[in-house]
């Protein structure tokens, strides 16, 4: 005969206490991320945030996004680290937010896995609690969702919103670009998190193990990783708070017209995105070398560089719509941020001449865009 004191839940597979330490565990990295404006603490069943602040602005408008991570988390769970994912959500998803001119206020996390493993769930929640903390963002709430039976048990998989503010007379995008604006590209730091099957399956085609030495790997900025695995989980770099500074320098001039996130579809898709209608772009290989991360894979995967430009972004985060007389100030500002930017091309409104075009992508009509020349550095 049963116990009558089987919880019927737990064995059902889903242990609240479990997430209940689980909680416990990440409360002080979110608390980090709170200012006076949030109420309630943490635990709620809704975060509050004091709209009082909206009072400074004219005409407020709210911005939001969100997404998630993708199959980046495959590699987390191959080699068990799970510290930087959070990161890589904050930026897949503040930074969205940011291509408007618009400033993060909050954002909130949902995590599902098959088993909550209460050091991995707190793991990845000081990950994003870290990356909310660099963009200026609270981190009001969340939710962690246990499916077993439907998730193995090391499974999981994150996903984010995020919400922010933008001065109506201030939202950047396409109504601000004129012909002549020079488009500035932002490092990134690596892969971020767009391409992953790509990669996972050249991995494995390649018989190459996570845990195997990766001394052929530039890794970023943190120049730490030994493995293949660790040096493929380069956190996304976060963009919002250097980008917001230099909207903000250069708005004597409103030099920055236009902001491009690189994510899933490439440079040329994404800058199409924003641009205008009747204007394009040619972006110029030459004036770049993709990181060796980027050489490397595409060497193992026996394809050209050329061949990944709609799935990597192949050393470019994020592409800046600038004034032309100040895109030399915009450089200098982001390089005190400590993130290199170049020169890529220059919007034009002339005839569109034969060639292949990128336009119309995530059903925006917009502008045409394609790469041309060939990368710097003897690039494929």
């Amino acid at each position: 005969m049963a116990s009558a004191s089987l919880n019927p839940y737990a064995a059902a597979g889903v242990d609240t206490a479990a997430g209940d330490l689980a909680v416990e565990l990440m409360k002080s990295a979110v608390r980090a991320t709170h200012g006076p404006e949030v109420l309630g603490g943490v635990g709620g069943f809704a975060g509050l945030f004091d709209a009082r602040a909206l009072r400074d602005f004219d005409h407020p408008l709210l911005a939001t996004s969100t997404d998630g991570v993708g199959t980046k988390i495959a590699i987390a769970r191959a080699i068990d680290k799970h510290d930087t994912v959070g990161i890589d959500l904050v930026g897949m998803v503040v930074d969205d937010i940011v291509v408007v001119g618009a400033r993060p206020l909050f954002m909130t996390d949902y995590i599902a896995c098959g088993k909550v493993v209460p050091t991995r769930i707190a793991d990845i929640v000081a990950g994003i609690a870290r990356g909310c903390a660099e963009t200026g963002t609270a981190l009001v709430g969340g939710e962690t969702a246990e499916h077993p039976g439907l998730l193995a048990d090391d499974d999981y998989d994150i996903a984010g919103a995020a919400t922010g503010v933008v001065e109506a007379a201030d939202v950047l995008g396409h109504e601000r670009i004129v012909a002549g604006d020079v488009v500035l590209a932002l490092a990134s730091s690596g892969l971020h998190s767009n391409g992953f099957s790509l990669v996972r399956r050249i991995i494995t085609d390649r018989g190459i193990a996570y845990t195997d030495r990766a001394d052929e790997l530039t890794v970023g900025t943190s120049g730490s990783a030994t493995s293949w695995g660790e040096a493929l989980l380069e956190p996304t770099r976060l963009y919002t708070s250097p980008l917001l500074r230099l909207v903000d320098e250069l708005r004597p001039g409103a030099g920055v017209h236009a902001l491009s996130h690189v994510t899933g579809g490439g440079i040329a898709a994404n800058l199409a995105r924003v641009l205008p209608q009747g204007t394009w772009v040619d972006v110029d290989r030459a004036t770049w070398s993709p990181p060796p991360v980027f050489r490397v894979l595409a060497d193992a995967g026996r394809i050209s560089l050329e061949q990944t430009e709609g799935t990597w972004n192949l050393g470019i985060g994020f592409l800046a719509v600038v004034a032309a007389d100040q895109a030399d100030a915009a450089i200098a500002a982001l390089g005190r941020d400590g993130i290199a930017a170049w020169p890529v091309g220059v919007v034009r409104d002339d005839a569109l001449p034969e060639g292949d075009f990128e336009q119309g992508a995530k059903g925006v009509d917009g502008g045409a865009v394609r790469l041309v020349g060939s990368y710097a550095d003897g690039a494929n």
